[in-house]
């Protein structure tokens, strides 16, 4: 199957277009591109000092690499870079880096109608971000994290890997691995159980997780004298990695609002 490109399509003489690449009605490749091989991209997008990996599916009207929304961005060489397999829908925006020199994003994500990623955003792999929601700049996601409809992500913040925000939430404080966090200023209400028994976390990891959860936020400790308490017992990465979050962190780390409720059916 070779490249389509739509008649209509105003193509930069210098882009780089891999093998099998369709190119739709009306879409707009600009300076500095390079497409991998088998990605599609829908009518009316515009993409521009960008590098798509391979497989990607751009369904229309999505703006990637545009220019940051920065008022101290003066036009410099930077750039927005994706790798594979991901699917972005209608009138989502990517927009390239400002004070570093690109913004990222994995493979395997989704961006649903409306979301944005703004510049010096880092995104891992298989991200789910849902309509409209949005991640200002120097944000990072972790991979795996589900970003709900509505959401808003303040300049600067994490969120950890594994984590979800529900509708509406407004994070401003990082965000750690694997917990539910919601609400006006985000914060915990609970970890993603459903989440990680659905991406193969065993039993025994879920109840070391759910350990340093609550020592972290319920134990009555300083966080930094719940982290000693917590790295004197060896855990495992996946529970150590929750440390290493918060030790990391410059904004702060969100606290729940209020004592967790223990539901034993959570923990089968």
């Amino acid at each position: 199957m070779a490249t389509k490109i739509h008649p209509t399509a105003v193509i930069d003489p210098k882009a780089q277009l891999g093998e099998n690449v369709e190119i739709g009605p009306y879409v707009v490749i600009g300076e500095d591109v390079q497409i991998g091989s088998g990605t599609k991209i829908g009518p009316h997008c515009i993409i521009e000092f960008s590098t798509l990996g391979k497989d990607n599916l751009l369904t229309g009207a999505a703006y990637v690499g545009m220019p940051p929304q920065d008022w101290s961005y003066k036009g410099e060489h930077k750039r927005f870079v994706m790798g594979d397999s991901n699917v972005i829908r209608e009138g989502v925006t990517l927009h390239r880096g400002a004070h570093s020199d690109v913004t990222t994003m994995g493979s395997n994500c989704m961006l649903m109608a409306n979301s944005h990623i703004g510049h010096d955003c880092r995104v891992g792999n298989n991200v789910i971000m849902v309509n409209s929601s949005a991640a200002a700049g120097h944000v990072e996601i972790g991979d795996r994290a589900t970003i709900s409809g509505l959401v808003g992500i303040h300049q600067f913040t994490r969120i950890g890997k594994f984590a979800m925000i529900s509708g509406g939430g407004m994070a401003n404080q990082d965000i750690v691995p694997y917990v539910i966090a919601q609400g006006d200023r985000a914060r915990p209400v609970n970890l993603n159980l459903v989440g990680l028994k659905r991406n193969g976390f065993s039993r025994e990891s879920i109840k070391l997780i759910k350990h340093t959860f609550k020592t972290l936020f319920y134990a009555g400790l300083t966080m930094k004298d719940a982290i000693a308490k917590l790295r004197a017992e060896n855990l495992p990465p996946e529970a150590a990695l929750m440390l290493d979050f918060c030790e990391a962190s410059k904004r702060g780390v969100a606290r729940p609002r209020r004592t967790i409720r223990d539901n034993d059916e959570n923990d089968d």
